[in-house]
């Protein structure tokens, strides 16, 4: 093993680290676990949202009931012969107004926060194509890395798709349940971790779409167009998103992985992969499965010795 690779295998050791997930799970219901401050913003907005909605909902069904019950023809058989009302013609327009302008608020500021990219630590370019997606490492030192990442197993059939993703597991020393079906890819975006990113997002065959739900991403990806947006993910993990634009026949089968390690681990991995991306990687899940070991069943003195 080289010296990039024993670097690897011991950089980052941190059980807080270690311990993140993708945050999917089978029958899922609601977001996936958020990893960034935009994220959590949208989580609560959703949520500010759908409880607003809920009362106004609960509210009209309980008017419903009530002209149902109380002015019904057998409970009033003699209607009221009122036309107008002011107090209630003003309450129905002021309050709705009201409503809006406290929706718009906090939208208009997460909309802002999304756009506004904060001072970055490193630029990554995603490349749409049909249909696969290629990342290219724009930063001084990356010695112009870039790689394609082509979904893992096929999805027209079930036993070879297994069979793929059991040589891949094999291959990354992983288990079958770590290599999700229609969202493992052979080459991952890999990003350190606590590390503002500027992502530039562009297209070279017809408009896909870069979303990466636990991120609080989603943008267009046009060709001839270069759009911009950000994310600083703050837990290591594995996540998943897919293109979430219509491109054409396997517009299901493009998915995109971002992994998310630590900052030493990620050196080394840049380092190791401007010369053989294929073993950088393998050095990588090779580093990653030591520290989950070290995590699991070493003594506080072994994580630290193993973090030096």
């Amino acid at each position: 093993m080289t010296m990039a690779g024993l670097a690897a295998t011991f950089a980052g050791a941190s059980t807080a680290a270690l311990a993140a997930e993708s945050g999917m799970s089978e029958w899922q219901l609601g977001f996936q676990n958020s990893i960034t401050d935009v994220m959590d913003d949208i989580t609560w907005f959703n949520a500010f949202t759908l409880t607003i909605i809920t009362v106004i909902t609960l509210f009209v069904l309980a008017l419903l009931i009530v002209c149902m019950t109380r002015f019904s023809a057998k409970s009033n058989p003699v209607p009221s012969r009122t036309s107008h009302n002011t107090v209630i013609e003003v309450v129905w327009t002021i309050v709705p107004i009201l409503i809006l302008v406290v929706i718009a608020i906090p939208s208009f500021r997460l909309l802002y926060k999304q756009l506004d990219i904060p001072e970055y630590q490193m630029t990554v370019k995603a490349i749409g194509y049909q249909w696969y997606w290629g990342y290219e490492y724009t930063d001084e030192g990356m010695g112009d890395l870039y790689f394609d990442s082509y979904m893992v197993g096929d999805a027209l059939d079930a036993a070879k798709d297994k069979a793929d993703r059991e040589a891949y597991a094999q291959k990354r020393g992983l288990t079958l349940n770590e290599v999700p079906r229609l969202l493992a890819v052979d080459n991952e975006l890999v990003i350190p971790v606590d590390t503002t990113v500027r992502l530039q997002v562009t297209a070279e065959d017809v408009i896909h779409a870069f979303a990466m739900p636990s991120m609080g991403v989603k943008i267009d990806a046009i060709p001839g167009r270069l759009n911009e947006t950000w994310f600083h993910a703050r837990n290591e993990g594995v996540y998943y998103g897919q293109c979430s634009e219509l491109c054409g026949v396997n517009h299901a089968f493009m998915p995109i992985a971002v992994r998310v390690v630590s900052a030493d681990q990620y050196k080394a991995w840049a380092v190791a992969a401007q010369e053989d991306l294929d073993n950088a990687n393998l050095q990588l899940m090779a580093s990653i499965a030591a520290a989950k070991k070290v995590a699991a069943t070493g003594t506080l003195e072994e994580i630290a010795v193993a973090a030096k």
